[in-house]
């Protein structure tokens, strides 16, 4: 008689998964709004704060989901430009200031942790970016972010074969 398999259920890991990703969801929102209202930029960490406090945005979110929200948006803040002088690079045709907005914001996010940080495995970063498109973007986000990001990959895995020969 063939043994049965032990299913062994991880739900400690996904709850962990869960609330680093709902840490993801309100970067991208925070950054979405400094992005289409760039005077919020000015006082930056003042108006993260205030938007960690609203009772609709996230009332109900675990201070380590607002702390890791708060990193992802002043790392990505910090490195702004790096990020979009690569996504210029790699993107013909669209400079960042004519992508959509929020596909924009979910770029430089991912490029941030998959590439830029190594936070993040490239394949998982991609595959976050499209979660986050298709809950924030256009009917075409998940799509560009994906291909967008399938370049960067493939820039940098080009640059890597460069410096090896």
């Amino acid at each position: 008689m063939p043994k049965e398999k032990k299913i062994v259920k991880r739900n400690f890991i996904g709850k962990k998964f869960e609330s680093i990703h709902r840490s993801r969801e309100l970067a991208v929102q925070f950054l979405y709004s400094v992005d289409i209202y760039p005077e919020h930029e000015e006082n930056f960490n003042e108006a993260l704060e205030v938007f960690l406090n609203l009772d609709d945005i996230s009332k109900n979110d675990k201070p380590e989901v607002k702390e890791r929200c708060k990193d992802l948006a002043s790392q990505v803040k910090k490195r702004k430009n790096e990020i979009d002088s690569l996504l210029l690079r790699v993107v013909t045709g669209w400079r960042p200031e004519r992508m959509v907005s929020v596909d924009r914001t979910i770029l430089r996010l991912m490029v941030l942790e998959g590439f830029l940080n190594k936070t993040l495995p490239v394949k998982s970063a991609i595959s976050e970016a499209i979660k986050l498109a298709n809950s924030f973007g256009t009917k075409d986000s998940a799509r560009f972010v994906n291909g967008v990001l399938c370049k960067i990959e493939k820039f940098f895995d080009d640059s890597s074969k460069e410096e090896n020969s």
